[in-house]
């Protein structure tokens, strides 16, 4: 073994300086990202096929270059010619942005040392990468994490931003080795459903910034148009009389969201009731049906259970859980809640709900979206609303008296 050198130990108290950011002009990407891209920084973006990556980050592009900084857009799957089609269709195809069709990673780090460093380099997808110091075949592991090592390593010592497009495989992972991820500096979701026309922008890693910030955008025949307020996007298409309904106000990173949850509980005919769910977790949906029977009374044993988020919408907190009892008592009992109420709040095992963080941003964006009454768990730090009317609530039992009372102000009768 060699021997090493000495390295200078630095003190934890120092100066400091905020990485120097650039900004596409694209306000919902730069959130995500935490202001803009970060100089000599490296981003994964994955997503399933066809669900817009390639579109978003040709937009981005040319709003870079429109702004005058210099853009390279590598595309490994398409010809150059496929890439001012969608620019055209895009209507950015006066952008002055630079192109290459080429997959060779040594080729690619040549050329771009060859031209004026870029501010921005789309390699567009890491899977159609290869090396020639690696022995197999372009997609593979190893050709993978080494041509990510090499990109990597050219947007370090350069300065420049780049980003990496990454496939999703079928269980929603970014397709290619795990490691890929800890290399990069963040690493942003393309999110959306087939049969709807909004995606999300959801950044799970970023080392420069909040995670969990989500961008919302809307597809088009243009291209992607920003979604300044996702809420009431997501609330829509609501039917405001339907039983089983419930709107739940979640927080997306400091972003508050209002989103519908809706339920269908019906007799079942089979000796195994069935459970679907789209858009939450279906073990949690378990947990809150058992603590409906064991500490409400509710049977639903004997029901058919289904529930969905409205839009195609993803919810992953647990401050979800009293919205999903109100929309599944709810539906048992057939009467629709108010269309003026919404719901959040953590529910335990022992019944009892738990107070969840940031209740006052989700509490002022129901109160701007006119919303009259908020039910939630008692304990959350929140302000009075102008016009909205606060109901705190200990157990998840209160909440069902209070929606199968006859005297009851959060049940509308039918």
């Amino acid at each position: 073994m060699g021997k090493g050198r000495v390295v200078p130990l630095e003190a934890l108290d120092g100066d400091t300086t905020d990485a120097p950011r650039i900004k596409t002009g694209i306000s919902e990407f730069d959130r995500v990202t935490g202001g803009g891209l970060v100089e000599g920084s490296a981003l994964l973006v994955g997503g399933d096929p066809g669900i817009g990556k390639s579109t978003l980050l040709m937009q981005a592009s040319a709003a870079l270059a429109k702004a005058g900084h210099p853009v390279v857009y590598v595309s490994g799957e398409e010809a150059v010619a496929q890439v001012r089609l969608r620019a055209q269709r895009l209507g950015v195809a006066s952008a002055p942005v630079q192109l290459v069709a080429e997959t060779n990673v040594e080729n690619i780090i040549t050329t771009l040392q060859a031209h004026t460093k870029p501010a921005l380099v789309v390699l567009d997808s890491i899977q159609t990468l290869w090396s020639e110091r690696v022995e197999s075949a372009p997609g593979t592991v190893s050709q993978v994490r080494s041509a990510a090592q090499a990109m990597i390593r050219y947007a370090k010592k350069s300065g420049a931003a780049i980003v990496l497009v990454g496939h999703v495989t079928k269980e929603g992972q970014i397709a290619g080795p795990r490691v890929v991820e800890h290399m990069v500096d963040a690493v942003l979701y393309f999110e959306g459903e087939g049969g709807h026309h909004f995606r999300i922008l959801r950044g799970v890693k970023n080392r420069f910034g909040p995670t969990d910030e989500i961008g919302v955008f809307e597809m088009s025949d243009l291209g992607l148009r920003e979604v300044e307020n996702p809420s009431e996007l997501f609330l829509g298409e609501r039917h405001k009389a339907a039983p089983g309904a419930a709107v739940f106000a979640g927080m997306e990173g400091r972003r508050p969201v209002l989103v519908e949850i809706q339920a269908l509980v019906a007799e079942s005919s089979l000796g195994t009731p069935r459970r679907a769910v789209v858009g939450w977790d279906s073990a949690r949906l378990a947990m809150i049906l058992a603590v409906l029977e064991a500490h409400c009374g509710v049977r639903l044993g004997n029901h058919d259970v289904y529930l969905n988020v409205a839009g195609g919408y993803r919810i992953s907190e647990p401050a979800a859980d009293l919205a999903v009892a109100a929309a599944l008592v709810s539906s048992l009992a057939n009467k629709p809640l108010p269309d003026n109420s919404v719901f959040f709040g953590e529910v335990s095992l022992s019944g009892h709900l738990r107070p969840v963080s940031q209740a006052a941003g989700r509490l002022k964006e129901a109160g701007k979206l006119g919303f009259e009454l908020a039910t939630y768990a008692k304990g959350s730090e929140a302000m009075k609303q102008p016009g909205l009317r606060l109901n705190t609530i200990n157990t998840l039992a209160d909440l069902v008296v209070e929606l199968l009372s006859g005297d009851n102000e959060v049940l509308q009768r039918t």
